[in-house]
């Protein structure tokens, strides 16, 4: 049975940068608020009530005193007729009724309990407190040698009055206080989020309209990247149409040279000759297409199960065989953004790469709800695991684990693969194959 353990304080913490800021914010706040409040209300809202306490039981105590030193019932009621009025308390006599002592007192009656505790210690005497009968008044009754002593006192002679005004400002001011902080918080991270977004999209080879905003540092961050993003653009269409050039240039005496085959006699030079001009064509265009990469082509919603379905029939008319298996985790949203012309260019390397090298190829479509594979698997010799990294790196042959003259390639199909999967925030992962074998090459598109 595995161990439970505690979460740590740090994965308790907010993941965002505006959950973090706001908790930095909020968490101080309030616990100021707490003590400040506590504080206050030890201080303050106990101390008077116990001050205000003493002075009406010092009245009460007075009473008591005038009662048990009259000789007799009529004396004490006639003394409590001629100390009620100046007391300003409600004082009465029952010479038959015996004391209950019981305290009631509510549970949010936050003064109450300084209330009872100063009157039990003044008065020195078994009491029957009553504070929840009326919000307004105190009733206090104790017992004397005439009889059972009652006394109604207003609340506002014993205590201050309304202290939960103090936690209803302490929460609004908080409550506030916490909305200004969001709307506050909420608009300096709206800049980090968008240049955020810019990135990412930049890495999946998409440019976004972004404007730098918010603070200083945020703006310098962003006008960072808007240069880096200008420069890696510019280096990009510089790339190109040096590219573009190059590839006119070699195309023309490539043409001139298959124009001159053309007019020869046909012999066993003139058709090792052809071999070459096709060879030097398809390595030119291999060159081109891993240099131009994808950068022109924009982002498209598409079908990958269509794209998908294309290739193998492509293929298949080219003499191949290629088995085709779909997995949709998303029947409700079957459309991925990608550039689908680049995206079925790496594909095509992946297939044309297993067609080579294997008898039974297999190309597994996995639509899943964060990304979409494609899993290009067949029965060959494959590749050595510790012999993958340089695999896909460019102008790379394996001679020992794909013979280089079954494909006349000069390295770069698993490159362009990658770097188009690159492009589209995703990655190509290579292994071997449990079904057939062979290699299992993995091209996988974030959603």
């Amino acid at each position: 049975m595995p161990i439970m353990r505690p979460p740590s304080a740090k994965s308790l913490l907010p993941r965002s940068l505006f959950g973090r800021a706001l908790m930095i914010l909020l968490v101080p706040i309030v616990l100021l608020q707490l003590i400040v409040g506590l504080v206050f209300f030890q201080r303050h809202y106990q101390r008077v009530t116990e001050q205000m306490t003493r002075g009406v039981a010092l009245e009460i105590r007075y009473a008591i005193d005038r009662i048990e030193a009259a000789p007799d019932d009529a004396a004490a009621q006639a003394a409590l007729l001629d100390i009620g009025g100046p007391l300003q308390l409600s004082l009465a006599l029952d010479p038959a009724a015996t004391l209950d002592p019981v305290v009631r007192r509510r549970a949010l009656d936050l003064t109450g309990r300084a209330l009872v505790s100063t009157l039990e210690t003044q008065l020195e005497r078994p009491l029957a407190i009553d504070l929840a009968g009326d919000d307004r008044v105190v009733r206090i009754a104790a017992q004397t040698d005439k009889g059972l002593f009652a006394v109604e006192a207003p609340r506002s002679r014993l205590s201050v009055s309304n202290p939960h005004q103090l936690l209803v400002l302490m929460l609004g001011s908080s409550i506030v206080l916490g909305a200004l902080a969001v709307a506050f918080l909420h608009n300096q991270v709206r800049p980090i989020r968008r240049l955020a977004e810019a990135a990412e999209a930049f890495g999946k080879g998409r440019s976004l309209p972004f404007r730098p905003a918010g603070a200083e540092e945020v703006r310098r961050a962003a006008v960072a990247f808007l240069s880096m993003r200008a420069r890696i653009e510019r280096q990009i269409e510089q790339r190109t149409a040096m590219l573009s050039g190059v590839s006119h240039d070699l195309r023309t005496p490539l043409t001139r040279m298959k124009l001159t085959l053309a007019l020869m006699d046909d012999g066993e030079e003139a058709e090792g000759l052809a071999q070459d001009i096709d060879q030097m064509e398809r390595m030119l265009g291999e060159f081109l297409a891993f240099a131009r990469g994808d950068g022109q082509e924009e982002s498209t919603p598409t079908d990958p199960f269509a794209l998908a379905a294309r290739l193998v029939e492509d293929t298949r008319r080219a003499g191949a065989e290629v088995a085709l298996r779909e997995v949709n985790e998303t029947p409700q949203d079957p459309l991925v953004a990608m550039r689908p012309v680049a995206v079925r260019r790496a594909v095509e390397n992946l297939l044309g790469n297993a067609v080579r090298y294997g008898r039974r190829v297999t190309l597994q479509v996995r639509l899943l709800p964060k990304t979409l594979d494609f899993v290009v698997e067949d029965d060959g010799p494959g590749i050595a695991a510790d012999e993958r990294a340089r695999a896909i790196a460019p102008f790379t042959r394996l001679d020992a684990a794909r013979n280089q003259d079954a494909g006349g390639g000069v390295g770069l199909g698993l490159a362009i693969a990658l770097d188009i999967a690159r492009s589209h925030g995703g990655s190509l992962e290579l292994g071997e194959s449990a079904e057939l074998g062979g290699l299992r090459a993995v091209l996988r598109v974030p959603r």
